[in-house]
């Protein structure tokens, strides 16, 4: 940490303990509302959903060879397979937006191109197959067609616009990357070996992570009542191709990175779930700074500020998966508009301030204000335009 860095800490430290009126009742319960949502995080999130993530972004970057990342989503890979592959990739992860950090540090890491990369960045939790149905059973098939495909095209418009706002960097980024990878070591694991060992993590990944339907009927109930009869069993396969086809210093090599992505990551994430409890609360707690009523009755109707209010709002709150839905549900009752509903929609599950600080620390400030720039506009623009429509 830089000497710089240290003092804005000390000094931010010293104004908030000197300035903040800790004797008033709000700021008191903002403060217990804080750490009451880092419990639910704890509680809820980091067991199922980040630690399989970080052991998947540990393995991508030891076990993935960096000149197939760069095949697939460097410089030289073609567009169209690039931005397919990324941007429908919520659909198998129907992560949340804290849980898609692990993989994004991953395979960026590894070389993979800003665009691809954000790509996968924002569809990873935006485009969630089961929030999708959700939203179109609760909220109308309109707006979960809408939600639908708005995702799919944000992901592909705003990795292809990241790469082309930072092409000579990435072109610099690139080359360095390609050169690293001459005479690079393949693995001597065959390639179906490979493709079950990361298959498996991903599906201890989605069923440990997968949460209880609203309601209790249909398939996606019917997976949850046995997701803790697959999970042990698919750990159990896991400890078995490890046993078989791994050597220790490789096994040693993932643990570490494993760590890495742990320690880089965990420390923001926590710092980010204690701030946004302390601004916004709970959903329905109403017991953060910010009074949810000033956010009801500023998304109203179906004008720039609403829309942009919705935008801004869905950016900066955390959203567990599936949560924005009842939320949504809620605000919609209060009067809020269609067009400021889909731009929460589409900005919300795939940022929030955790996510930023986050993000910021792999690819940079700029590239991290860039980002969340095109998520919040374009989620505005798409909301003002379908609330002119519906």
């Amino acid at each position: 940490m830089k000497d710089r860095t240290k003092l804005i800490i000390i000094l931010s430290s010293f104004i908030a303990a000197y300035f903040i009126p800790f004797d008033r009742i709000q700021i008191q319960k903002a403060l217990v509302e804080s750490f009451l949502m880092l419990q639910e995080y704890a509680r809820e999130h980091v067991l199922f959903c980040l630690v399989p993530a970080f052991f998947i972004a540990g393995a991508i970057s030891v076990f993935i060879n960096q000149a197939a990342v760069m095949k697939y989503f460097g410089a030289r890979a073609k567009k169209i397979l690039a931005y397919s592959v990324a941007s429908v990739s919520g659909t198998i992860l129907a992560v949340c937006s804290c849980t898609v950090l692990p993989l994004f540090a991953g395979i960026y890491k590894r070389g993979a191109g800003i665009g691809p990369a954000t790509a996968f960045l924002y569809s990873g939790p935006a485009i969630n197959v089961l929030a999708i149905i959700l939203t179109a059973r609760v909220l109308g098939p309109k707006l979960g067609i809408a939600r639908a495909v708005g995702a799919i095209l944000f992901s592909v418009i705003i990795g292809l616009a990241m790469a082309f706002i930072y092409r000579k960097e990435e072109q610099a980024r690139n080359e360095k990357a390609i050169d690293f990878t001459i005479g690079a070591e393949v693995t001597m694991r065959s390639l179906w070996k490979n493709g079950l060992y990361f298959l498996t993590l991903i599906l201890i990944l989605i069923f440990a992570a997968w949460g209880k339907p609203a309601q209790p009927v249909g398939f996606w109930n019917a997976i949850f009542q046995i997701k803790w009869y697959i999970t042990p069993a698919l750990l159990g396969l896991l400890g078995l191709e490890m046993w078989k086809w791994f050597k220790k210093d490789e096994l040693s090599q993932w643990v570490s990175q494993t760590w890495f992505f742990a320690w880089q990551i965990l420390p923001l994430l926590f710092i980010g779930v204690l701030i946004a409890g302390f601004l916004i609360g709970r959903p329905d707690s109403n017991a953060g700074i910010i009074p949810d009523g000033w956010i009801q009755a500023a998304l109203g109707g179906n004008s720039i500020r609403a829309n942009l209010l919705a935008s801004i709002a869905g950016a900066l709150m955390y959203f567990a998966t599936l949560t924005e839905v009842p939320i949504l549900q809620g605000l919609l009752g209060n009067g809020m508009g269609q067009g400021p509903a889909l731009a929460l929609l589409l900005a919300g599950p795939a940022l929030s301030l955790p996510n930023m600080l986050v993000i910021r620390s792999v690819m940079g400030t700029k590239k991290t204000l860039t980002y969340i720039a095109l998520v919040v506009v374009m989620s505005t623009m798409t909301g003002l335009i379908y609330g002119g429509i519906f």
